[in-house]
């Protein structure tokens, strides 16, 4: 390690006080935090003082701006090292910083839990009306117990669109309620589905066959608008829909319109297209959608894990040791030696 610190920049979002915890107890690094409202001349010299951008995960977090793009990373020659708040990289242009040589890494897995417990929430609040129902009950009267009848979800059909560390957990929770768990994910076999909890199937066949569709892919170009009008049409009617992946993964006019018309019974949507939506969002509009302002993974226990792994990994990588959760694994090599040259040149 050089005798010169490694400095990392982040932004003043919220961190857990363990991230600079455990940062600050290193003598090979210096964290340094910078308010979003200071001049960009002021914010840009940080960064190109850096070796390490610890990043937002969510794009309404971070200006424009300051998002790693191509055209950043040109100011920004001594970074080595792209570090970002949770399993997302929204806000980072990933092949932009393979060709740089800069390294990125995520913290996925940290609020795998949170967020499949919040999947489970959503898909029990949707079937049982349980929001719905507490929303009357503030404002109407003579209305029955059974203008308010939901379902159970035991005996049920649930269908993954993705079957990661997420949709892996809501699979054993769905499992232990009694329901039936269909997957669709390209980047696994059968048999990996399989002893992930599900059954594997087709796109299609799972839209068919679900009484419940939950989705659990990244946001990819291939995967913008996945769940487009076709799609909607092609679940079952009275089919609920969950989201709590990323926004932009369902297409929200198609969403509303199959609400709207009666084809799908109800809806729960934890991320959107701009966060937060407008609160005249047509979605926020109709009473069988539950939403919620992309906290799924914002639990205590989460945010602990994430800022902890976060600091852990950064000081791994700066020992030129791989990290557990690289995002382009293949930049690695450019970056150890990127890193080693930077170490001579300091000492």
């Amino acid at each position: 390690m050089s005798t010169e610190r490694k400095k990392i920049v982040r932004f003043d979002v919220w961190y857990h006080p363990v991230m600079a915890q455990i940062l600050e107890a290193s003598p090979d690094v210096v964290l340094q935090t910078v308010a979003r409202d200071q001049p960009p001349a002021v914010i840009l010299q940080a960064l190109r003082n850096c070796q390490v951008y610890q990043v937002p995960s969510a794009r309404d977090e971070l200006p424009q701006q300051w998002c790693v793009t191509e055209a950043l990373l040109r100011q920004l020659p001594d970074l080595l090292c792209v570090s970002t708040n949770g399993a997302g990289f929204d806000t980072v242009d990933v092949e932009a910083c393979t060709q740089a040589g800069v390294l990125v890494v995520n913290q996925s897995g940290a609020n795998a839990q949170s967020v499949a417990e919040a999947t489970v929430g959503l898909m029990l609040d949707c079937a049982r009306r349980i929001s719905e129902s507490d929303r009357r009950l503030r404002r109407d009267r003579g209305f029955s117990r059974e203008d308010l009848m939901g379902s159970e979800l035991c005996g049920k059909s649930l269908g993954l669109i993705g079957i990661g560390e997420i949709g892996t957990r809501v699979a054993r929770i769905a499992q232990a309620l009694g329901m039936q768990v269909l997957a669709h994910d390209p980047l696994l076999s059968a048999e990996q589905i399989g002893q992930r909890g599900a059954s594997s199937c087709g796109l299609q066949s799972l839209l068919q066959h679900s009484d419940v569709v939950s989705l659990h892919c990244p946001r990819l170009a291939s995967t913008l608008n996945l769940m487009n009008a076709s799609a909607f049409a092609a679940m079952r009617k009275g089919a609920v829909f969950i989201n709590t992946a990323r926004g932009g993964l369902h297409d929200e006019v198609a969403l509303y319109d199959a609400l709207a018309c009666g084809h799908l019974g109800a809806a729960g949507i934890d991320v959107w297209d701009q966060e937060p939506p407008a609160l005249d969002h047509p979605l926020l509009g109709l009473e069988n959608v539950v939403g919620l302002y992309h906290t799924a993974g914002v639990t205590r226990e989460a945010r602990e894990r994430m800022g902890a792994w976060a600091a852990e990994q950064i000081l791994q990588l700066l020992r030129g040791e791989p990290g557990p959760r690289m995002v382009n694994p293949q930049a690695f090599e450019v970056f150890r030696q990127r890193l080693q040259a930077n170490n001579h040149r300091d000492t």
